[in-house]
């Protein structure tokens, strides 16, 4: 057997697996990363839209009230605005 072949034939049999590991492993943690991200990224947005949406039913309350004022002719409008100032927000 030539030195060349042996050479050859170690770098196949020895260094392409450990090669192709090591690239295997870093493309691993690389997807471990973008999950990671991934979920950090969908727990922010979930938390975004139960704030939104609580701000949202806030508003719809308050004009909820606003037209029952406007159109309950018998009310003091004043009053029912007062009465909201000094409700609280949530």
């Amino acid at each position: 057997m030539s030195g060349g072949f042996v050479l050859g034939f170690f770098f196949i049999v020895v260094g392409l697996p450990v090669i192709f590991g090591i690239g295997f492993a870093a493309y691993e943690r690389h997807l471990k990363f973008k999950e990671r991200q991934l979920q950090a990224i969908t727990s922010e947005t979930a938390e975004k839209a139960a704030q939104y949406a609580a701000h949202t039913e806030r508003l719809e309350q308050r004009v909820r009230v606003l037209e029952r004022i406007v159109t309950d002719k018998g009310v003091d409008v004043a009053e029912e605005i007062e009465k909201l100032r000094d409700a609280p927000l949530n």
